[in-house]
């Protein structure tokens, strides 16, 4: 990676830059969306696989379609549309988060979403391989699959620790805030989400509280529905800082 012979050349620099974040915005939804969807929504892994289809579908059809015109458009031209839609459909998806109460509204900005992915896939390799010499694009073909697959982990691991520190906070702080927890009570969520904060379903939760009293139950579904929505739409904000840069 830090080889001065490969990243002499701007248009690699860039390339490797737009590769990299290409995955973490990848990373970052695919972290956030199926948590969503199965915790908010319960939904098992066949149904969120389903309902996130309108994404990598639309992705593929793009990237298929825009690679058979790629010689029309000039390849950064391509690219910036690509992050634009990509930006534009998480945009889309932050205040559907907590109103969306299946997965129907979300496919018309998943599909924006993958069109952005589609259009960034079929022309980044080329335009990041383009300035490099024959004898050498094998080693810059690697160095571009890993920062592919660094940024990749990345976006997976980031969003995943936003999205936990944000519950704990909001939780920790709603709870803190509320006139039907006791004192007492409102100390041990603290502690349990210092420890081991979870995205948890509200079936999972209840089987938690099983044999507390039926308004402390209540109180913490509450805010169990409220927090969850803000902590995955804050970690929905990774993959539109990655688009945006």
């Amino acid at each position: 990676l830090l080889d001065a012979g490969l990243f002499r050349h701007d248009l690699f620099r860039l390339g490797i830059a737009s590769q990299t974040l290409q995955n973490v915005a990848l990373g970052g939804a695919m972290i956030a969306l199926p948590i969503y969807l199965q915790m908010v929504h319960e939904y098992n892994a066949l149904e969120t696989g389903l309902t996130l289809a309108p994404l990598s579908l639309t992705m593929f059809a793009t990237a298929l379609a825009v690679g058979k015109r790629a010689g029309r458009w000039r390849p950064a031209v391509v690219i910036r549309a690509g992050f634009g839609l990509v930006t534009a459909g998480m945009l889309l998806l932050l205040p559907l988060v907590p109103r969306a109460d299946s997965g129907w509204p979300l496919v018309l900005p998943l599909m924006i979403a993958g069109a952005g992915f589609g259009l960034l896939v079929s022309q980044l390799n080329n335009y990041t391989l383009s300035p490099i010499s024959d004898e050498r694009v094998s080693e810059a073909a690697g160095v571009n699959s890993a920062a592919g697959s660094f940024g990749l982990s990345f976006g997976l691991a980031f969003a995943g620790a936003i999205m936990l520190a944000t519950l704990a906070f909001t939780f920790t702080n709603k709870a803190e805030a509320s006139n039907v927890l006791p004192a007492a009570e409102q100390q041990q969520v603290a502690h349990a989400l210092e420890d081991d904060a979870q995205v948890l379903s509200n079936t999972q939760l209840e089987q938690q509280l099983e044999g507390r009293p039926p308004e402390i139950q209540a109180e913490i579904l509450r805010i169990n529905d409220e927090a969850r929505p803000e902590a995955l739409q804050v970690a929905l904000l990774i993959p539109v800082l990655a688009g945006l840069l």
